[in-house]
């Protein structure tokens, strides 16, 4: 076991997306840094971690609990994905820096979550941990609440 798999032994299902916004940021870095050494394969590997990522955390959204905050990130995900595949496209360390900047920023919003013990019940069952999967689901008035409470 890594060090980073290490890290998150005990970690929370908000920490873990948490874990999950800093492994495609690092790889975000990467994809950069493969396109300063002309490194396709590097930069493809990259993406496509990036990309996985994406897709997971978009995969395991459910709008029917979490609403508003829900589609927002569905978009926000889509989004990303569009720019990181742009970004490889045409090898651009600026465009991939543009979505290190945006990813960051979700993620410290992410980061704040974590600080909720209430943010658990927001998540679907899949990003929860073993502790946290016998809360029961929030319920969309106690969502809009939290979601509240988190915007900036």
């Amino acid at each position: 076991m890594n060090y980073q798999q290490q890290s998150m032994v005990g970690a929370t299902g908000v920490e873990l997306v948490v874990g999950l916004y800093d492994a495609a940021i690092r790889s975000l870095y990467r994809a950069k840094q493969s396109v300063a050494e002309d490194d396709i394969h590097g930069r493809r590997v990259a993406v496509r971690k990036v990309i996985d990522i994406l897709m997971y955390l978009q995969a395991r959204l459910r709008p029917d609990v979490g609403g508003a905050p829900a589609v927002a990130l569905a978009d926000f995900y889509a989004a990303m994905f569009t720019m990181t595949l742009e970004a490889s496209h045409i090898a651009s360390a600026e465009g991939f820096e543009e979505v290190i900047a945006c990813v960051k920023n979700v993620r410290d919003a992410w980061v704040i979550v974590s600080q909720d013990p209430e943010a658990g019940k927001v998540l679907s069952r899949e990003l929860r941990t073993r502790e946290e999967t016998f809360v029961p689901a929030a319920s969309a008035v106690e969502v809009q609440s939290l979601a509240a409470r988190w915007s900036a």
